[in-house]
């Protein structure tokens, strides 16, 4: 059993900001999950953009340099915010980061073409994630587009040993009965380093849920993403622990 880690995401975040800072990909997801999860979208060039649990701001830097006109980055965990902020130094000026609390943004309606949250649902319950929904239906321009990837729900069920690079220990737990249950795991990293993660466990069906009583109407687009090819020829022993498992659910849906 994984030791608790914090008593909240606030917590867990403040206590392991600086293990988080890289300026090139180094955690699996880094590899197996935000490419793809940027890649949904589409061509962000000129739009305004919303990157909810910003971090350090890996990925509003990475938003930026796929030609976003302007981010707004935001996370809950104070020290995470101040490490995006002197990322600054790189001069990408177009990026404002502050403290906020996704299921209360501080943003006018219709303000944002895209919304992207990069593993941010999984630290939150059914009921607060259809919170943070509807706030982000709200800030959400017509037509604009909602994207977001989470640790794959099957994931835990699949792979239950320790074995890195990726664990979550749902204590023997089924599927349905870990439902809106909090867990304890950690992702890890190429330069040996091991970050506590957590993951609040929705069924799929319960994204689904939240999407059509925030007001989505349209067909999502879904990724099942893992392990490719491409990450085995780069360290095989780093990503065949967890090859040919689904390791990240990511969904795009338009408004």
């Amino acid at each position: 059993m994984i030791k608790p880690f914090g008593k909240n995401t606030k917590d867990i975040y403040n206590q392991n900001a600086s293990s988080w800072v890289r300026t090139k990909p180094n955690s699996l997801s880094d590899f197996t999950g935000r490419p793809k999860i940027l890649d949904l979208c589409g061509d962000i060039k000129n739009l305004k953009v919303l990157d909810l649990g910003c971090g350090e701001g890996y990925g509003s830097r990475a938003l930026i340099h796929r030609g976003a006109a302007s981010v707004e980055g935001i996370d809950i965990s104070q020290k995470m915010i101040n490490l995006a902020k002197e990322k600054e130094k790189e001069k990408l000026s177009n990026i404002n980061y502050q403290v906020c609390d996704i299921k209360k943004l501080p943003f006018k309606n219709n303000t944002f073409d895209i919304v992207l949250g990069l593993f941010v649902f999984n630290y939150l319950y059914v009921d607060e994630t259809l919170i943070s929904m509807k706030e982000i239906y709200r800030v959400l321009k017509n037509k604009g587009k909602f994207v977001f990837g989470v640790p794959h729900p099957s994931f835990p069920q699949i792979k239950q040993n320790d074995d890195e690079p990726f664990f979550f220990d749902f204590e023997t737990r089924g599927y349905f009965s870990s439902r809106d249950k909090k867990f304890e795991g950690f992702i890890c990293c190429r330069d040996g380093k091991k970050l506590p993660v957590q993951m609040i466990h929705k069924l799929i069906e319960d994204y689904f849920y939240c999407l059509k009583e925030s007001g989505f109407k349209s067909l999502p687009e879904i990724k099942e993403l893992g392990v490719l090819k491409e990450h085995l020829d780069l360290k095989r022993e780093f990503f065949e622990p967890v090859n040919d498992i689904p390791l990240h659910l990511a969904i795009a849906i338009n408004k």
